[in-house]
């Protein structure tokens, strides 16, 4: 409530113009805000949950704990990853970040 009589004495002194500036400055900012955060953020986390529904046997994947591996086996919610020899770890597919030969790709 207070608010609104803090902008009704602002456009009562200032006039109608600057209402109207002040409002499409806050579209303006808004705008900004969700071109270069909000939409950029719900574009990986697209890609990222396609990545992750993708994942098959033999897939070289980092999890978000740093390990490497390949994994073995996929079922609904989990993946088997190995990491070394006879070593096998049962990780759930929302730690999987990365594919790691993409990141090799991308060194060379």
């Amino acid at each position: 409530m207070n608010f609104l009589v803090f902008l009704q004495a602002g456009a009562s002194q200032q006039g109608s113009g600057g209402t109207w500036s002040f409002l499409i400055m806050m579209l303006l900012i808004f705008a900004v805000m969700y071109f270069f955060m909000i939409r950029p953020q719900q574009k990986r986390q697209k890609e990222l949950a396609k990545f992750r529904s993708n994942l098959a046997k033999g897939d070289k994947v980092i999890t978000m704990g740093g390990i490497y591996g390949v994994i073995v086996d996929v079922k609904d919610q989990y993946v088997i990853v190995e990491v070394d020899n006879n070593v096998k770890l049962k990780i759930d597919k929302g730690s999987i970040v990365k594919d790691s030969s993409d990141i090799q790709a991308a060194g060379k």
